[in-house]
């Protein structure tokens, strides 16, 4: 689940006449503006301006939990929408696209994950796609607001994954929960947490909650419970808006310091988000010790096989996600770019591209 900087949205919840509302007057008076409801976010820092029209008629569900308002409303193009303080969070129409990628690249990168952690993700599409490895033999899911997960379950196809016996749900802060993990435990672990950061209607950057998830000792404490061929993967913004794309490289340095062996920035499309592009932290503790192209190749046919498929990824993203433009590469690796990127044994480009 992600959270985006923000100077202010559009809440779902104004309609028609409420567009008028002091937030959009901070668009220049030459946009025009529909007077159909949106959900919208502007950044200062670049001046980007993006909103989803929705339907007009009131939220689906609406309710003020003891940590943020949810909200599920009705785009014409994305299907429902969940929209957590007023922030779009993700769509049916491409919530495939972060959600399988967050997922299943660490969990075909590992040779067999069986005991997995998520942390955040309270709408369940994560989960979901990690419980299609039949490798697995437990999940535990850590999210803080039962209020999310129990909206998630009744408006959206994947509600069901709680259900797996395989899963246990903790209610509970997830660097607290990480802090007091057992070491080694886990294979892979997917943190899909909200922003650490955002902005106030000033344009001033302000800490979120989340940041403690992204603080040099949570960092440690994930690589700390991970196994010797642990692998995690991480939110890790968008390589589009300088702030964060800079905020991504300093994670990347500091999940090298407390020590893993490899970290990179992978790429995700998705419509819905801002700039149409999210990224994530993949970082494995042993690199020469993942899967090999052809294991990746046979674990996606015998998922497609059994009717658990993707819709977005597919192992040749393995590799490709992490491709980035030049300029990306070096800012985020600098002079190391071959090694990380090219040569990495965990990269093996030419093997699973010609299959």
């Amino acid at each position: 689940m992600v959270r985006y900087s923000l100077a202010f949205s559009l809440i779902a919840s104004c309609f028609t006449t409420a567009l008028q509302c002091s937030a959009v007057k901070a668009i220049s008076s030459s946009t025009s503006m529909s007077a159909l409801p949106e959900v919208g976010e502007l950044f200062e820092e670049t001046g980007f301006y993006q909103s989803i029209r929705l339907f007009d008629e009131p939220p689906l569900f609406t309710k003020q939990s003891a940590f943020q308002r949810i909200e599920v409303v009705r785009s014409p193009y994305y299907g429902k929408v969940l929209v957590l303080d007023g922030v779009l969070q993700l769509t049916e129409k491409d919530a495939n696209a972060y959600n399988e990628m967050m997922a299943h690249l660490p969990m075909f990168q590992h040779r067999s994950p069986q005991r997995v952690l998520v942390i955040g993700g309270g709408d369940g599409y994560v989960l979901s796609e990690v419980l299609k490895h039949e490798s697995v033999l437990s999940v535990d899911h850590v999210d803080l607001d039962v209020e999310v997960i129990e909206t998630c379950r009744k408006f959206f196809s994947w509600g069901d994954a709680w259900k797996d016996p395989r899963v246990t749900l903790h209610i509970a802060d997830g660097a607290e929960f990480v802090r007091n993990a057992p070491t080694g435990y886990y294979d892979v672990i997917v943190q899909d947490s909200s922003d650490p950061w955002g902005w106030d209607e000033s344009g001033n950057m302000v800490e979120l909650p989340s940041k403690v998830l992204y603080a040099r000792e949570h960092f440690e404490n994930l690589h700390r419970i991970l196994g010797q061929d642990g692998i995690l993967n991480i939110q890790a913004e968008t390589l589009q808006i300088p702030s964060d794309f800079a905020g991504a490289t300093e994670w990347r340095q500091t999940l090298l310091d407390v020590g893993f062996s490899s970290s990179r920035y992978g790429s995700i499309l998705i419509s819905s988000y801002p700039t149409g592009q999210i990224g994530f932290l993949m970082s494995e503790k042993k690199p020469d010790l993942s899967t090999s192209p052809r294991d990746i190749q046979q674990r996606f046919a015998a998922l497609k096989m059994v009717g658990k498929s993707t819709s977005y990824y597919h192992p040749r993203l393995q590799v490709g996600a992490f491709d980035l433009p030049y300029w990306a590469e070096q800012q985020m690796y600098g002079d190391e770019t071959i090694k990380s990127v090219c040569d990495n044994p965990s990269h093996p480009h030419d093997e699973i591209a010609d299959q």
